[in-house]
Formats: structure tokens, sequence, C-alpha cells
């Protein structure tokens, strides 16, 4: 391609020199037309603008500097007139210093650089027969009116080709190439003209000349303003319509007009919200679900029979509590716990277990529909075989390719920016940096839990727990729930900070990775990217769903944490609660965090642009400057929304067992998500370079690692987390016979069967609590279900035959939940094809009859030729021989 583009595209690639005359914008005035989209003679379209401050009027420089920035600027603005591009320069209405370059490609240039990029273009009228869906009347009343946004016309289309340019469906060679398709045709020699040459290194790209400053802005039109149509009758006020058909609130139930979208804004924006589009509609189900297992809990809370023994007074008001640290901790009743375990009656019933193995088998559904609507967008956009004939090199990786290797496959010489010990070198530097990335995050996870160690220390001392006492706030604040809020507020803005940190450093160590193409740039900004936030926002869900009070000794043996804390416990019902407390404070606070950067920062700073510009002037400003003045949309704009999402999607699968409602919660933020991410692009974002994308990307296969590991995560937590499966074997085995004394199966017992005993003289001096025992009781009941034999038993504080008996249940569980769930994702995933039959027929159908209408150009042309060769070879036999026969 390189080669190609030196040889064929830019044969003018090089460094203009000093003595040689430069071309330069031809300069005109504003002519007041604020929504006009050409240059001043109204028949040129402008495809892109480049801002720049006026070096004469820069204050902040020196002068040699100035004049650098200035030949530089000058050099790159005439290698782009020798490429063909033409140029138009206006000064700004509201500031002397900035200058507006317009810049247009005329359509020779247009049809040139549109065979280098094997853009596909339309070749004739779709012919096929579409059959509507039988739910295409209800699908209906959500749609958009077709008569505000008309349907786009379906074409057969082909890579161009400028030998078959007959043969393309060309009515209007200003309409041929739409204005997205001009934008990424511009933007394309934008980014690979080049401006100065140091030490036989060339240097090229408007991306390294905003970098350096040199411009201050490059970007397409938006058409219109989103408030109101053009006052040109040439503008289809594209803009305009996505703001009201689609951004606006008002449309929160409609669906979204994909191809619109993808028409203004290209396939990479379009794949994004149609993603999420079919993600929120899909959570819908599991919305649904989840608020019936959530309800099912509720009204099955009053029959919770553990629940009622711990707030019976005759029950867990006589069940006398160890203390949950050393020294400082007291004792304590059991009916504290009173409201937590009748919160958690509603999260730890049967139908959290059912919700978990639907949730397996949703995602499941989920990933393989996503799928085919995956394949049918790739056929309706033109993007089945983008990443083999489209994609292009990335400029930076074309500027390193000095090194010269043989390819195994042509046999042929190529450049590449190093070698195979120089990309070995790459990667096991980043790959060490990554990892050391990682190390603090666990190190910093690791800080959080020392500090719930030795805060509780504090908040015990503090919020002292007597036996006798009835304050009304104990029943809400004890040390344990002050520990988990304080303790996941910090971790929150932990997470914060790490971000903002490690996606510079994500950045820097992607470009050092040099990748070849735009996709194999993000795909690997990407998982590194997503790596980090797995650790940094899971961690400490993990921490409490399978660590916390799992390894914590008993009262006469505790386990320290670094020698030093002694581990945490979990409540008498389990670390559920807190996992779900957890959930909700990070989920809500990203939420919270993430719409005041996406909406309030942009919205702030246009709203500040907008008054100090009004202030400075009350004239007619032009669409370039309007836009000039909103916030760019960045490079890596779309990869965040994705994460958010993603991260939103780990949530809702990894850890859905602790918290039903968590779909609801999902959909309800996607619907404004969806309607607040429109609304910004439309209004508050200047209009981005539309680009290809074949899918998602990366994060494809991120997801499905999410959806298999979410079956493990959701059959873990309802083994070891829930306190499910020792009630279930308490029901079924040691209420009735030979282990328990009643004569039929019951929960009844449960709480004092499962809370193990202890000697208080049996206490180490360096645990012995501080405060006096009360009473003539000489023991104390563990906090956790640690199922060990009483003191006096010749094995005691061993653990019990209940504690084996749950252990082999949990095990068992873990293993049939998982391979049950992974049979039925099998038989699921081999049933559903990836691409439908109906889209392969079409896909095989255009490739038949664009190379049966190319081809027969072929033989028209070829029978052309071949006529005119005969009827030359036909009248020279006769000239010849004519004398001779007369």
């Amino acid at each position: 391609l390189v080669l190609e583009l030196n040889r064929v595209i830019i044969p003018t690639y090089g460094t203009v020199p000093e003595q040689q005359t430069l071309h330069t914008p031809e300069w005109v005035d504003f002519d007041d037309k604020t929504d006009s989209l050409f240059f001043k003679d109204g028949q040129r379209r402008i495809d892109f603008v480049l801002v720049y401050e006026d070096e004469s009027k820069k204050m902040t420089h020196k002068r040699s500097d100035r004049k650098n920035q200035k030949r530089k600027r000058q050099v790159y603005e005439s290698n782009l007139i020798n490429n063909g591009l033409q140029l138009e320069a206006t000064r700004s209405v509201l500031d002397e210093k900035l200058i507006f370059v317009k810049v247009h490609a005329p359509w020779e240039v247009l049809c040139t650089y549109a065979e280098v990029m094997h853009i596909k273009l339309p070749l004739q009228h779709n012919d096929l027969k579409t059959q509507d869906s039988a739910f295409n009347w209800f699908s209906r009343l959500f749609r958009v009116d077709e008569n505000i946004i008309k349907p786009e016309q379906e074409f057969f289309t082909a890579p161009f080709q400028m030998e078959y340019l007959s043969s393309f469906y060309i009515q209007d060679k200003d309409t041929f190439f739409n204005p997205a398709t001009r934008s990424r045709i511009v933007h394309f020699i934008l980014s690979r003209v080049e401006y100065a040459t140091k030490n036989n290194v060339k240097k090229f790209g408007i991306n390294k000349l905003l970098d350096t400053g040199i411009y201050k802005a490059a970007f397409p039109l938006h058409d219109s303003s989103f408030r109101h149509l053009s006052t040109d009758p040439n503008c289809p006020s594209e803009r305009y319509l996505l703001y009201r058909e689609w951004a606006h609130p008002k449309n929160i139930f409609k669906l979204q007009p994909l191809d619109f979208i993808r028409k203004y804004y290209g396939e990479k924006i379009g794949i994004y919200f149609a993603w999420l589009g079919f993600y929120t509609n899909m959570l819908t189900v599991a919305a649904v679900v989840g608020v019936g297992c959530f309800l099912y809990g509720f009204l099955t809370k009053d029959n919770c029979t553990w629940s009622q023994e711990v707030c019976d007074p005759n029950i867990g008001g006589k069940i006398i509590m160890c203390p949950q640290c050393d020294k400082v901790c007291t004792y304590w009743n059991l009916t504290i716990t009173c409201e937590s375990s009748k919160k958690l009656c509603i999260f730890d019933s049967f139908g959290t277990l059912v919700f978990a193995v639907f949730m397996g088998i949703w995602v499941t559904f989920f990933l393989e529909f996503w799928k085919r609507r995956q394949a049918e967008l790739e056929y309706e956009w033109d993007t089945v075989e983008y990443l083999e004939q489209e994609e292009q090199v990335r400029p930076e990786y074309e500027a390193r390719c000095t090194q010269v290797v043989m390819n195994e496959i042509t046999q042929e010489e190529e450049y590449v920016p190093y070698t195979a010990c120089g990309k070995c070198v790459r990667m096991t530097f980043c790959t060490s940096a990554i990892f050391f990335w990682i190390l603090l995050i666990i190190a910093s996870v690791v800080g959080i839990i020392v500090y719930r160690l030795s805060v509780f220390l504090v908040f015990s001392a503090k919020l002292s727990q007597h036996i006798s006492g009835t304050e009304v706030i104990r029943k809400y604040l004890t040390p344990q729930t002050a520990t988990s809020v304080t303790a996941s507020l910090i971790s929150f803005v932990v997470i914060m900070i790490l971000n903002i940190i490690y996606e510079k450093v994500a950045i820097l160590i992607t470009d050092f990775e040099l990748p070849r193409t735009q996709t194999d740039y993000e795909n690997s900004l990407t998982t590194k990217m997503f790596l980090f936030q797995f650790v940094n926002y899971y961690s400490s869900c993990f921490y409490i769903a399978f660590f916390k009070g799992k390894f914590v000794g008993h009262p006469g043996s505790p386990v320290y944490w670094l020698g030093k804390y002694r581990n945490e416990e979990c409540d008498p019902g389990g670390c559920l609660l807190e996992l779900t407390t957890q959930l909700a404070i990070i989920v809500g606070g990203k939420a919270i965090w993430n719409n005041i950067q996406e909406v309030l920062v942009p919205l702030v700073k246009n709203l500040i642009g907008r008054y100090s510009a009004a202030a400075r002037s009350e004239k007619v400003i032009p669409r370039w400057e309007h836009d000039y003045h909103l916030q760019p949309f960045g490079k890596l704009g779309l990869f965040y929304e994705y994460l958010e999402m993603v991260i939103q999607f780990g949530f809702v699968t990894l850890f859905v067992a602790s918290f039903p409602l968590a779909p609801l919660l999902a959909l309800m933020n996607n619907m404004l998500e969806i309607r607040l991410d429109a609304w910004k692009l439309t209004t508050q974002f200047r209009r981005m370079v539309p680009q290809k994308a074949q899918d998602i990307g990366a994060w494809q296969p991120i997801l499905q690692g999410i959806a298999i590991l979410a079956v493990v995560t959701n059959a873990m937590i309802i083994a070891f987390t829930s306190d499910m499966i020792p009630r279930l074997v308490y029901y079924w085995s040691f209420s009735v016979p030979p282990y328990g004394s009643h004569s039929s199966h019951t929960m009844k017992g449960y709480i004092n069967s499962t809370l193990s005993v202890f000697n208080i003289s049996d206490f180490k001096n360096e645990s012995r609590p501080f405060s006096p025992w009360f009473g003539n009781q000489m023991t104390c009941r563990q906090v956790y279900r640690d199922l060990r034999y009483p003191p006096g038993h010749q094995h005691q504080y061993e653990h019990n035959i209940y504690y084996w008996h749950v252990l082999a249940a949990k095990l068992a569980f873990i293993i049939v939940m998982e391979h049950v769930i992974y049979f039925v994702k099998f038989i699921i995933s081999y049933v559903i094809p990836d691409v439908s039959q109906k889209t392969k027929s079409k896909v095989k159908r255009e490739k038949y009859l664009t190379q049966k209408l190319l081809h027969e150009n072929d033989l028209k042309g070829m029978k052309k030729n071949m006529g005119k060769i005969a009827n030359k070879i036909i009248r020279g036999p006769e000239s010849t021989l004519r004398p001779k026969d007369e």
C-alpha cells in the first residue's frame, strides 16, 4: 500500500524545498450564509475543516518557533493541493487570530482514493425479495415515522474500480459519494501527507500536526443546527432529524433509526448503538424474571423460619455471640442481626437459585442472537469483507517501516517496523508493564482489606454492643455495616483514581507496541484496559464473595492477616448482603461519575464557550465556526462507552445471584444511556470522522469470557456465599433422625444447630476481651457457620459431620449446576447458527450478481475491442488483395 501511494497517489510526496514556491489556499471572506456547507462559489462541498491560529498573532512562542510552525503548515497545505485537494481559507468572525481552512475533494481525487481504499459503492438496486416478519406490525408501533426519516435504498455493491466506472450506479457525481464517504477519503489523505523531513525521517499526518499545536482542530462539518432545519435548500438537515427522532428524550421507547445513524456517523458508531439497543432489549426479559424472583423472596420472607429464630427473643435473644475481634470487642446478642436477616431472606431464597440458572442460559441466548444480528448488519452495511479489503495500515506504522523482511506467503521483500527480535522485546516490555499495574491494583485491594481489618477495631470500640442494649441505631449501624460502607466508598475512590492513571499508561504501552491497523490498535488497547478494569472493579467483590469469612479459624485459634490483623468474619447469615451493598455502591457511584463526566463536562464547556462568544459579538456565525466551539469526540470516545457497558454487563452476570434486581437497574440505565449518548453526539460534540467497523471487535470475546465465568461465579456464590446449601442440608438430613430430633423435615432449630459453641475459658490472653461477662453462661457462639464439635467433645473445635455433609453438597451443587448450564449453552450454540440462512442467501446472491454484472461488462468491452480488431484484419487483406483480383 505504501509503495502504491508513493507511486500512484502521491507523486510529489516529499518536503518542499525552501526555494520552491508553495501553493496556498484561496482566501475569501464569509458571505453571511450561516448554514452553507459549500465554498463561496456555492458549488464545491466542504468535506473537512482545518483550524489554526495565525502565527503572526501568537505571543506565547518564540519568533523562530512561530516561523518553523508556519513553514510546516504551509508545506503541508501545499502538499495537500499537490495531491488534488482544493483549499479555501476564511478568517474567524469572532476571533481574528483563528483561520479556518476548508477542504474540498474533486471527483477525480475521490475516485482515485476510493479505488485505493477499496470502498464498496452501489452497482444496481437490490432485486432480492424480502418477506416481512410476522411481528412487523408490532415493531412498526415503535419505529420512527418513515415519512420523516425515509428508509435507505438497498443496492448491490462492489469495491470501486475506475475501469468499471460505467458499471456503477451513478445518477449524479455530486451525490455518488455521500458526505460520510467523502470525509473518510479526505481524512485518509490528511493522515498521509508530509509536512517535514528530519534526519531522513518523514513527518506526516494531521494527527501529529494537531498534537504539536500547529493546527488546533480538524473535523468534518455537521450538516445543520440540531435545533432547526437548515436554511440551505440543498442540505438534508440530517442532524436535526437525528436529534428530533433519536436523541430527544421523548423517543425513549422508540426503536433507533440505525440505518440513518450509520449513514450520518459511519458504521463504527452505528454498530455500537445497534449492540447497545440489542443488549437493552434482551435485558427486558432478564429484568422481568429478576423482578419475579425478587417478589418471590419479598412475599415469602415472613415464612423464613431461620430469620424468625434470629429475631425471636426466646431463641436469638438468648444466644450470646463471641467477640469479632481481639480485646476491644465485646459479647453481643444474635438479635442485633435481626434486621439484616430479614433483608437477607429476600435475596437468599430459592428464587435466587432459579434466577442464577436462568441468567446462565440468558447470556448464551444474548450472545448467539447478537451474532446473528451482527451478521445481518454486516451484509446490510457492506462490511462482510471489510477487514480483508478496506482497512488501511496506520500512518504511525508506515512511518516506522524501515526493516526489510521476506514475506513467507508472497516470497517477496516487504518493509516492517521491527524484526522478530525487536517484536519480542516490545512484547516482553509491554507484558511486564501490564502485570506491574495489575499487581499495583492487587496491592490497593490488600490495602483496603487492611483498612477493613484495622478500622473494624475502632468501630467496635466506638459502637459498643452490650448484651442488654436496645438502641434503635444498633439495628442498622453495626461495626460490620460501618466498616463495609466506608471501605466500599474508599474502594470506589481508589478505583476512579487508578482508572485515570492507567488510561494514560495503557495508551503509552499500546503506542509502543505499534499495531499495524486501527482495528489491531483498538483491540490491543481494549484487552489491556478491560484486564485492568476487571481487576480494578471486581476484585473487592470477589474478596467479599469468596474470601471474606472463609479462613478465620475459630475464637480460640483465630487466623491473622499479615500476622497482625484478625481476619474478617461474616454475619451469621453470611456475606451475601454485604456483597449486595458493595455492588450497589460501586455500580451507583460509577453511573453517577460517568454521567458527570460524559454529560455535564461537555455541556458546561460548551455553555461557557457559547456565552463568552455571545459576549464578544452578535454577528452571524458560519457552520464551521459553530462546530469548532463544540467538544472534540476524541479517538477513544467510543471505547469508553463500550467499556462502561461491558463492565455493567459483568456486574449483571457475574454477581447476579446476590442481587436479582441488577438487570432491572441496568435496563433503566441503558434506556437513558442510549438517549444520553445520542444527545451528546448530536448536540455537544463535533462530527467525528465516519469509520468502518465489521463488528464490536475485541469486546465480543470479552463478553463470551464473562459469560463462561458468570456460570462459575454464580454457582460459587450460591454454594459458598449464600446460606442456601447449609439450610437445604439441615432440612433434608439434620432436622430428622438420626442427626435431628424432629419427626418431620423442618427448618426449626436451624440457628441453634449451626452456630458452634465455644468455651470462654479457652480464650488466649492476647485475644481475651476486656469487657466483663454477663450472666452465668460459660460459652458463646461463633458468628460464622463453622460447624465444629462443642467443648468437652473428644474432637472439640474440630469440624463435625454436618460440616463435611455441607461441603460435599456445595461441591456437588457447583459441579451439577456448571455441567447442566454448560450443556444447555452448548446445545443453544449448536442449534442457533451464527449467520441465518436468510443472510447467507443474500450474501451469495449479491456476490453472484456482482460478479455476473462485472463479468458481462468485461465481455462486452472485450467483444467491442475484438470486433474492432477483426474489422481491421478483414479490411487489411481486402485492400491488399483487391488489385490482384481486378
